[in-house]
């Protein structure tokens, strides 16, 4: 393969070093040109890394894309690569010179690159703008970067995203500290803890807090010194700022460090970052290198790296009070920060080593290619509707474990989905999506869709909504009209109550429906009693269970921040608000106590639905008289299922609480507000549930009790859900019969 890249040739930074990195190592697998638009250090620095460098200079842009248009085509390039706004700006001139795919990797904020530059924002950072709009694709370095771009309407289908990475051999050792500390000019001693930057002295930095934070750790640890490496137009106002906190001679200005940043990272007990924005900063790694316990910002890629409290500290920008704190904490603990240090080391050299990044942007190449060169067709690609964006974790599982099948069967099919919260979908799922109302749109893109996924979940009910149930009808019937193949997907039919609803949904689905799988037996039934016989029924399992649970690391994150110890025994309760729940709520409040003496199990209280069912904890956790958590905010699909994991029973109304937690072997009890409930329960062979109803406190804990015995066996569980993941590949045959792949 050979990739052009392009950049101005004045870059440092972040940038500067991802480049030439990258391009190094690209070139042991790969042709990566490099082609500068001036001559100076960056390209000198290029050459003596052995990377094949050219420089077109000149302020000529016509005359620059020509030449780069006939040197592209004569070189047999594939790829054009951009790096930054003049390159971007040439790259989509090259587009329609040379037909080939451009891309740009997009290092940092464009808005914020000319801070305090208002001629040069108006100007460059616009045009950068336009051009970065008309690439075929962007390569964002960190999740976060891609997802601010999204959230100003990029298409969210043509990122990629890349993490900057560096070598993590061991470096050689760098001598005594002290002798270099206090070389520098840093006033320290054997018993100091030193926290270090390397930074810019500038506003999107914000030293500042980081001054003021250290300032007041100071106050609670004496041991505390502060090494600032850089300089910049921020320096004379922050030694003031220093001197005024009175910490001027715990805090030491080394300016710009000559000689390498090994022996400065080598010399540090903590490493800091408060910049307001970044992409994902080379210092953390650097640091991380050396062991070194880490307090930063949350912004930009770094809560990639950083799991709070686990091996580090995240705060929000400008927050010296959080900032002090995580620094007093690790000051006045030794042990706590070198585990937190091993722990980084640890996650970072695994994930974040620049092979991993080299391999990255070799399989972002390939998939340029290959998206490039895919045949153009009349109809392509599929439509998915179903009951996403609604801030249930359920719902939108079952979303994710869709797009995850689609993409095994064509990782470039285009795909658009159809969600209350449309942003929301774009940036969770990087998919195109669209509000569930705007019908033109959606209606338009069922011309050219091959498939419309009715998409799992009960979708066909009467008992929450008649207007979903007519809203789901009709666009069955619109999809088929546009000439879609239609797939009701891995879900659950009814309760449809309504005899006119009944006889409406058999009629719509035997005319537009070309295949149903169900995700379990009871569906099936009511299919037929509602007259349903022309559409081929299958029966499988919910896509859900193919999802799988988050890194450890994440999860002990999301119990640590909402204060779940890592270690606990514990039980778990997923409620929901349901006709009756408030007077059955103390049932849950007597079973949680019952549960706490006799088996020594902590409640915690999950939710599913975020926006609803904390109110439901809340009001069974009334009065408790023992130890309990709320889990109000438990992240996506992965940090569910990782928290449902550390459970050692689940007592649940939620159906998808027991599906996450059934993938994981963990013994469920299920209280019955809807027959899916019980009908998944039975299909999986267990029979610990009750109707909500009915739950009586003896009745609840006497299922505890025979759930916390099945704890010590879980093999039936295991494999009666095994069975049904395998089953569940059905829904994905059906799909690719139906798009004839």
């Amino acid at each position: 393969m050979k990739v052009i890249h392009l950049i101005s040739g004045g870059d440092s930074g972040g940038a500067k070093t991802h480049v030439l990195s990258l391009l190094a190592h690209l070139n042991e697998t790969i042709t990566a040109q490099l082609v500068c638009f001036r001559d100076g250090p960056f390209a000198e620095e290029a050459r003596q890394l052995g990377i094949p460098t050219e420089i077109m200079a000149g302020n000529h842009i016509f005359r620059i894309r020509r030449q780069l248009t006939r040197y592209i085509l004569d070189g047999g390039f594939q790829v054009i690569h951009c790096h930054g706004a003049r390159a971007n700006m040439i790259g989509a001139m090259l587009r329609r010179t040379t037909g080939l795919p451009v891309c740009s990797t997009v290092h940092s904020d464009y808005k914020l690159d000319y801070m305090g530059r208002p001629f040069s924002r108006l100007t460059f950072g616009n045009i950068n703008a336009l051009a970065l709009r008309q690439l075929d694709f962007r390569i964002g370095v960190s999740d976060a970067m891609v997802d601010l771009l999204i959230r100003r309407n990029f298409p969210p289908d043509r990122f990629f995203t890349i993490y900057n990475g560096i070598d993590f051999t061991p470096a050689p050792p760098q001598g005594d500290r002290l002798p270099y500390l206090r070389g520098l000019g840093l006033d320290a001693d054997e018993n100091s803890v030193v926290v270090g930057i390397a930074a810019r002295l500038n506003p999107v930095k914000d030293i500042a807090t980081l001054v003021r934070g250290f300032a007041k750790a100071y106050a609670q640890c004496s041991r505390l010194r502060l090494l600032i490496a850089g300089d910049g137009e921020e320096r004379q106002k922050l030694e003031t700022l220093a001197r005024e906190l009175g910490v001027k001679r715990q805090v030491c200005f080394a300016g710009w460090i000559s000689g390498g940043m090994d022996r400065f990272y080598s010399a540090l007990d903590v490493n800091a970052l408060t910049s307001v924005s970044e992409t994902f900063p080379y210092a953390l790694t650097e640091g991380a290198r050396f062991h070194l316990a880490t307090v930063a910002t949350a912004v930009g890629g770094i809560p990639a790296l950083i799991d709070t409290d686990v091996n580090g500290y995240l705060f929000t920008p400008g927050d010296d009070d959080a900032l002090g704190r995580a620094l007093a904490a690790l000051a006045q603990d030794d042990a706590l920060r070198r585990a937190m240090g091993e722990r980084l080391y640890e996650k970072a050299s695994s994930q974040f080593s620049i092979q991993r990044t080299v391999d990255t942007q070799l399989h972002i190449y390939e998939e340029i290619v290959r998206r490039h060169s895919r045949p153009k067709a009349a109809r392509d690609g599929i439509v998915i509707c179903g009951a996403y964006g609604r801030g249930n974790a359920g719902d939108d599982a079952i979303l994710e474990a869709i797009l995850q099948e689609m993409r095994s069967i064509d990782p470039d099919m285009p795909t658009l989905v159809l969600s209350k919260n449309p942003k929301e979908t774009r940036l969770a799922y990087r998919v195109r999506a669209v509000q569930r109302f705007n019908y033109p749109a959606w209606r338009a893109s069922m011309r050219h869709a091959k498939l419309y996924i009715n998409g799992g979940g009960s979708l066909i009910q009467d008992v929450t909504s008649r207007r979903s149930l007519w809203f789901y009808l009709h666009n069955i019937s619109t999809a088929k009209r546009m000439g879609c193949k239609v797939q009701m997907y891995g879900c659950g039919i009814g309760p449809v109550t309504r005899p006119s609803h009944r006889k409406m949904a058999a009629r719509v689905l035997n005319a537009a429906v070309d295949v149903i799988t169900l995700r379990e037996p009871d569906s099936q039934a009511e299919l037929r009693s509602m007259g349903v016989t022309k559409p081929k029924v299958l029966l499988t399992a919910d896509p859900a269970l193919t999802l799988r649970s988050a890194p450890p690391e994440k999860t002990d994150s999301v119990l640590l921040q909402a204060g779940v110890p890592t270690g606990g025994r514990y039980l778990c309760f997923a409620l929901r608000k349901w006709r009756g729940f408030e007077e059955k709520a103390p049932v849950f409040a007597a079973a949680a106590e019952y549960a706490y003496e006799k088996h020594g199990l902590t409640p915690v209280f999950l939710a599913v639905e975020k926006h609803q069912d904390p109110l439901a904890a809340a009001i069974a956790a009334q009065g408790l008289r023992v130890p309990h958590y709320f889990l109000n905010d438990a992240g996506g699909a992965g940090t569910i299922i990782g928290a449902l994991a550390r459970m050692e029973v689940v007592v649940s109304m939620r159906l998808h609480a027991l599906i996450f937690a059934a993938g994981q072997g963990i013994p469920l009890v299920g209280v019955v507000y809807d027959p899916k409930v019980s009908s998944f329960l039975r299909y999986i062979g267990q029979d610990l549930f009750a109707d909500l109803t009915e739950l009586t406190a003896p009745k609840l804990c006497a299922m505890i009790d025979r759930a916390v015995e099945q704890a010590a066996q879980p093999e039936r569980q295991a494999a009666a859900v095994a069975r049904l993941q395998e089953m569940e590949h059905g829904n994905v045959q059906i799909a690719k019969e139906l798009l004839g792949l």
